[in-house]
């Protein structure tokens, strides 16, 4: 009888002494810990959130070190100088390190150097026309007559014409500068809103709007009236 009665005191020990080391073991002082789970790897996916690493998994690591990996950022901003590269070959072609300063001297030197990698088609103007309806229309108007509605109805200074005396032979350089930059107060930079190759096609269209909607080198029928008084007069 006391050998049994001894036996459940131990069971009885023994048993109390492992479930609170369960308990003990279940507990965590991160707010989102669930505390003791069995057999984890079966239902809780291996998951990141963008920018963050989630590290070591606390329950095996404890939550020091899991809350020391997940300071770490899992994605980083790349190199100084690098090239953006998703996967078309095409598209090196367009995205460069931008070599001309923010400066007069390096406005001037894109408009004298810089020159678009991308042939002018119909196609590829029409690529413009939707980028610059999502990004230029509301300044520059749909003629890039600067009466967008932003100055219609926002009563702000209209921006020179495409086709007047300030804009009208501007280099296309000096275009993709502006655009990459800002030009004076008015108009900011479209760097993080338009990439390279975006820039440029943005740019076809505007070069397509300084012709008269025509592409350049495309020649512009002469009005009918005019052909016959030029007819006329060699008649004479």
């Amino acid at each position: 009888m006391l050998n049994l009665m001894g036996k459940k005191t131990v069971l009885f020990i023994t048993g109390s002494a492992i479930a609170g080391m369960a308990m003990l073991t279940g507990c965590s002082n991160h707010k989102d810990s669930p505390g003791l789970e069995y057999m984890p790897d079966m239902y809780r996916g291996p998951a990141l959130e963008a920018y963050v690493d989630y590290g070591q998994d606390p329950y095996y690591f404890g939550d020091s070190t899991a809350e020391a990996q997940r300071a770490t950022p899992s994605s980083r901003l790349p190199a100084a100088g690098t090239i953006p590269f998703a996967g078309k070959e095409a598209d090196a072609a367009y995205n460069f390190p931008y070599p001309y300063p923010n400066t007069a001297e390096g406005y001037e030197r894109a408009g004298a150097e810089l020159h678009s990698p991308i042939p002018m088609t119909p196609a590829t103007v029409e690529q413009g026309k939707a980028i610059y309806e999502k990004f230029c229309i509301e300044c520059h108007g749909a003629k890039g007559k600067g009466d967008g509605t932003v100055v219609t109805k926002g009563g702000y200074p209209p921006p020179p014409a495409y086709d007047g005396p300030q804009l009208g032979t501007l280099p296309e350089g000096k275009m993709f500068h502006s655009i990459t930059y800002g030009r004076n107060l008015a108009m900011g930079s479209h760097a993080s809103q338009l990439n390279h190759k975006e820039r440029w096609l943005v740019i076809q269209y505007v070069k397509y709007l300084q012709h008269d909607e025509k592409m350049p080198g495309e020649a512009t029928a002469a009005p009918a009236d005019s052909t016959a008084a030029a007819s006329t007069s060699k008649a004479k």
